[in-house]
């Protein structure tokens, strides 16, 4: 169905790339999504440069074809951690939480390809004067920390100010999603909760069942106060958040009580306690299945859904 620019420059057979989820997107989930024809993503979170290189070389070892890795630049690592990325030539890099004008230079001199994640239509056009080679727009809709425009308004508007291939981002599930982001001008799509429910994803069973039981309503946002909102599933957790905001919590309290619960949700399975972000397309999942699968089913869907819409408009 679809072999575009997208496709071409980072050199995968469908434009489906897979977020770059903290202790989520590891080795094993990257190296799964790229074999099946799409960019797997290893997040590599606030990881120190030795992990995120054990992460590089174990996906070498379980693929030949392309994956990259998130970097949060924001991390304490941020400074090793592009340093690795450079050193194995990892051939995509995607960025978040700040600007990484200032490790440009470095990943071009390896021919690594920089796909910054946007909220917004000022920081796409400065991502791609910077040499950004594509950016993801990432709607308010996804899990995890979140801007405020949803993806139905943010991608069509950077796609008319940008020349460079734009990523839909943010309530994005199935073939439907691939198709709607194409139609809204973007040329590829970033999808990171359905992939929590990937087999090969490492993430606990109880989170992914917490995903699978997931109503339409259940992911919601938290600390907004802190100006770094995230979206996350209801639990005892938000409970806390949202006694805390309307007791008049400073932003510093509602970080701390925040500070290491994605990895015992993730890691632990405590699903009450810990951080389970999840998009809003949480309550469309509902089943474990193998990265090929699901790639090949959102293909299979959209090609489906392509033929629906041109009778509709009696094309066929």
């Amino acid at each position: 169905m679809i072999k575009n620019r997208l496709c071409e420059i980072l050199n995968i057979k469908y434009p489906i790339l897979q977020g770059g989820m903290a202790w989520v997107a590891t080795a094993e989930l990257a190296a799964a999504v790229s074999e099946a024809g799409g960019l797997g993503i290893i997040g590599a979170g606030n990881a120190p440069g030795e992990i995120v290189e054990k992460e590089i070389l174990k996906a070498k070892n379980m693929t030949n074809k392309p994956f990259g890795v998130n970097i949060m630049l924001l991390s304490p690592f941020v400074d090793e951690v592009v340093e690795v990325v450079c050193k194995n030539k990892v051939p995509v890099v995607t960025t978040g939480a700040g600007n990484p004008g200032r490790f440009m230079e470095k990943f071009k001199s390896v021919a690594t390809k920089v796909i910054p994640v946007i909220p917004s239509v000022a920081l796409a056009k400065r991502m791609e004067t910077l040499g950004a080679d594509a950016v993801i727009a990432e709607g308010t809709e996804a899990g995890g920390h979140i801007g405020e425009l949803t993806t139905m308004a943010l991608v069509p508007q950077v796609v008319d100010i940008v020349s460079i291939p734009v990523i839909a981002a943010g309530g994005i599930a199935d073939g439907r999603g691939l198709l709607a982001s194409l139609s809204l001008g973007a040329e590829g799509v970033q999808i990171g909760t359905r992939f929590i429910c990937a087999e090969e994803c490492i993430a606990h069973n109880r989170y992914k069942e917490m995903i699978i039981n997931a109503k339409d309503r259940d992911a919601v946002v938290t600390a907004r106060v802190t100006g770094h909102p995230v979206r996350v599933l209801k639990n005892k957790l938000v409970r806390e958040f949202n006694r805390l905001e309307k007791d008049g919590a400073t932003a510093e309290e509602i970080e701390r009580l925040g500070q290491g619960k994605l990895k015992i949700a993730v890691i632990d399975g405590d699903i009450e306690s810990g951080s389970v972000m999840a998009g809003q397309i949480a309550g469309m999942i509902t089943k474990i299945q193998p990265c090929k699968e699901i790639i090949e089913e959102i293909i299979s869907d959209a090609n489906e859904q392509l033929t629906l819409v041109s009778k509709f408009n009696g094309e066929a």
